[in-house]
Order: C-alpha cells, then sequence, then structure tokens
C-alpha cells in the first residue's frame, strides 16, 4: 500500500463508525415494525381490529336456546360457528365503511319492526332479559347485517346481467327439463347437521359440529333471513349439503312423485308451503330450512310459456352471483390478516376448553 493509500487513524474510526451506523441503519430498515399486543379479551383479530369476548357472547346471547343447559364443549363449539360468522362479518363491514355504504333509520326501523312482529311487548321484554340484551344490542345486529346485504347488491348483484340469447341457449340445451310428466315443486333448503363434515361446500366454511352449535346456526341463518338477506345467498353461505349449497340450496322442480316419498313431516311442509315461506323442520339435533320456491304443471313449456323465461333467467343469475360472490369474498379473506386466536389456543390445548377468562396469547 503506497502513503496516499493510507488512511489516517482518526480518518479510519470515522470510517468504522459510519460502517457501523450504517449496518445499523439497514439492519433498522429491515426489522418488521413490531405489532402491537392484543388485549386480553381478543377472541380474534381482523386487520388489526380485535373482536373481543363480549361480541361473541353477545352474539351467543342472540342466537342461544335458554332451555336447558349443556356442556361446556357443546356451548364453546357454538361460540366458535359464531366467531368464525363475526370474522367474516367484520372484513364486510370494513369494506362497507370504504364504501361509505349506510342504512337510513328509517329503513333500520322497519326493518326492526317487521323482525318482532307478533311477539307480544312483554314476552319480548323477558326474553331480552333472558339474554341480558338491549334493544340497542338488537337494532345494532341488524343494522349490520343490513349494510352487509346492501354491499353486495352493489357489488355483486348488481354486476350482474343475462341477455335472451343465453336464454334460448339454456332452453334449447336443457329442453327434457321443460316437459314435465306431473306437477312439480321447486325447491330449496338450508341444512344444519349438529356432527363434523368430511366435505364443507359452503362459502364460509360453515360447519356446526354439535346438537348447540345447530341451535346457534340456526338462530344466526333466520336472523339474516328475517332482516331481507336472499335465501339463496345464506344456503350458498352456510349450508351443510355439498350437494345444493352450492346452488344456493337449490334442487330444482321435484315431481309430486317423488316428494310424496318424503318422510311425513318434510313431505307435509312442502305441501302445505306458501311459495317463498320458510319452514324450518329438526330431526336428531340438526335442522332443514325448506323454502318452496315455485310450482310448475305437467306439459310441455317453451319459451312463451308463463314463467319459463323469468325462471332461466333468475337461475342463470343466481349462479353467476354465487360465482363472483365467492371470489369477491375470497378476494377480500387474501387481502386480510386475521388470526383466530381462540381457535389457536383450543388446538394448542388438544381440544380442551380455554378458561374464558385467560388472557389472549401476546395480550397486554
Amino acid at each position: 500500500m503506497t502513503n496516499h493509500d493510507r488512511i489516517p487513524v482518526a480518518g479510519a474510526r470515522r470510517l468504522a463508525c459510519l460502517i457501523l451506523a450504517l449496518a445499523g441503519l439497514t439492519a433498522a430498515c429491515q426489522t418488521k415494525p413490531a405489532v402491537p399486543p392484543v388485549s386480553a379479551s381478543a377472541w380474534a383479530v381482523v386487520n388489526g381490529h380485535e373482536i373481543t369476548r363480549d361480541d361473541v357472547e353477545k352474539a351467543y346471547r342472540r342466537s342461544a336456546p335458554t332451555a336447558q343447559p349443556i356442556g361446556d364443549d357443546e356451548v364453546f363449539a357454538a361460540r366458535l360457528v359464531l366467531l368464525d360468522d363475526l370474522i367474516l362479518q367484520d372484513l364486510f363491514l370494513a369494506k362497507v365503511r370504504d364504501l361509505k355504504i349506510l342504512v337510513p333509520e328509517s329503513d333500520l326501523d322497519t326493518a326492526y319492526a317487521e323482525a318482532r312482529k307478533n311477539v307480544p311487548e312483554e314476552a319480548f321484554t323477558q326474553e331480552l332479559a333472558k339474554r341480558s340484551l338491549t334493544v340497542s344490542d338488537l337494532r345494532e345486529a341488524l343494522r349490520r347485517d343490513m349494510v352487509v346485504q346492501k354491499l353486495f347488491a352493489r357489488e355483486v348483484s348488481s354486476r350482474i346481467f343475462v341477455t335472451d340469447q343465453e336464454i334460448s341457449a339454456y332452453f334449447e340445451a336443457n329442453k327434457p327439463e321443460f316437459n314435465r310428466t306431473e306437477n312439480a315443486y321447486r325447491i330449496a333448503q338450508i341444512v344444519i347437521t349438529p356432527v363434523a363434515e368430511a366435505q364443507i361446500a359452503n362459502r364460509t366454511g360453515s360447519d356446526a359440529t354439535t346438537p348447540e352449535a345447530s341451535k346457534a346456526k340456526l338462530q344466526m341463518i333466520m336472523d339474516k333471513l328475517k332482516a331481507g338477506a336472499q335465501f339463496q345467498e345464506v344456503a350458498a353461505d352456510f349450508s351443510e349439503d355439498p350437494q345444493s349449497a352450492g346452488r344456493g340450496g337449490d334442487l330444482g322442480f321435484l315431481p309430486v312423485s317423488a316428494i310424496q316419498q318424503y318422510p311425513p313431516q318434510l313431505r307435509d311442509a312442502v305441501f302445505a308451503a306458501k311459495p317463498g315461506s320458510a319452514k324450518v323442520l329438526g330431526s336428531n339435533g340438526g335442522y332443514v330450512i325448506v323454502v318452496v320456491l315455485g310450482t310448475d304443471s305437467a306439459g310441455q313449456k317453451d319459451l312463451g310459456t308463463p314463467g319459463v323465461k323469468d325462471g332461466i333467467s333468475q337461475s342463470l343469475k343466481s349462479r353467476r352471483e354465487q360465482l363472483l360472490r365467492t371470489a369477491y369474498i375470497s378476494n377480500l379473506r387474501n387481502g386480510a390478516v386475521v388470526e383466530n386466536l381462540i381457535a389457536k389456543r383450543i388446538v394448542e390445548s388438544q381440544g380442551k376448553v380455554p378458561t374464558l377468562g385467560l388472557a389472549a396469547p401476546g395480550a397486554k
């Protein structure tokens, strides 16, 4: 090394300090920002927003039966079902806020009055007291359901169109469907079972695994339907029947002779139902919510037959809506950071029910 290449000692020290400082700066830039600790009451965190034990408890008190006491395992399974729904709802509500979607107070008043129609005031007050709920709790839950419905009406339903050419093509490709040898009923269903499913085909991954969880899920679904949610959308989101969930619960037109082979309770419910009205049937801890979408008489139909063109249009539109809605939900999930803290703790404890007052992992 020449004299010109030598660095004075003081300069070398300053250079070393600079190198160390730069190294520290680089390391600092590569360090991920600290994740703020969650509160002791957090059961899940969605994009930094906590869903607390109290949020889940309120949902549970709205939906749980008040009859006989049940085991801790069943109660917790029901809470997990409701927590999954709250996580999904939180993603929807964040999008609602981004888009500034609101429900007018007058619309909320109308929906609330409809939801508690035919319930005497005294009985209503007593039921609220049993569940430790307030009118404000119920109205807020209803408001959330309504804004989410408006979200999907805006982001999904309004974007779906079916042309006359598509209707004609469907009719030509499926002519045998429109030649009925006997009267038929078009039926849709939402199935809730009290056991874990080997295959979950609904859009949200919802699965009630105990009788208590199935009761809570039934109430949650009925609340959504009473708030105005479309039957086919609720079926696609929550039904546990792998064959019909993907079609919004639609079983198509079933001939009278086939329906007569059903169990008496289901058969009689179909024959007595008014089109559009839902009937709840329970058996062995599970439930089926059945709705008759319409009826059709025997004979050969064409596109000029009343109801045929509209029926095809609605069927095609429903399929596309379900596809777009599924993709829309998946897109929201893909862009979200979700941690189900309570489910993680149950897995870590090998299925033991956690102490409700125990702080969540990382709690401050």
